[in-house]
């Protein structure tokens, strides 16, 4: 299994970046929907259409996105010499990928919200959120191609 791994690195890696793009282009634009929906009045056509566009999102393009992120990215971390354990770039991009996870979450929580018209954040928080998931993306990518410890 180990050889199999190992001969197809480049695919495996290949469709863990392909993951990561999608997830991100989604982390980074249902933050944007939210702030619109906010000016959007409560059982307009306008806001149900947002409900529409949020959870389609995140169900079609963010969850299968963030699951085969992590399916690839665990088989790559899997393979034996890709990863020295002993350096701390890796724990710093392990745990700025737990906190996109949560992020994940609570953009999940708050569609909920949205969708029950239970939404009481203004939109400046959304705006503020947004920003999130692009300082942790800016971080991982530094791990994964500087290395810097």
């Amino acid at each position: 299994m180990m050889d199999f791994l190992s001969d197809n690195y480049l695919w495996i890696k290949a469709f863990h970046i392909i993951s990561v793009i999608a997830w991100m282009a989604g982390m980074l634009y249902l933050p944007r929907l939210y702030i619109y929906h906010c000016d959007a009045e409560t059982g307009s056509v306008q806001s149900e259409t947002f409900k529409v566009m949020e959870r389609r999102l995140l169900r079609g393009i963010i969850n299968p996105a963030m699951i085969m992120t992590f399916i690839f990215g665990g088989i790559l971390l899997s393979i034996p010499g890709i990863v020295d354990w002993s350096s701390g770039w890796i724990w710093v991009k392990l745990a700025a990928i737990f906190l996109m996870g949560g992020f994940h979450g609570s953009l999940s929580k708050w569609r909920k919200e949205f969708e029950r018209d239970e939404n009481t954040r203004p939109a400046k928080f959304y705006r503020f959120a947004n920003e999130f998931p692009t300082i942790l993306m800016i971080i991982i990518v530094i791990m994964v191609v500087a290395k810097p410890f």
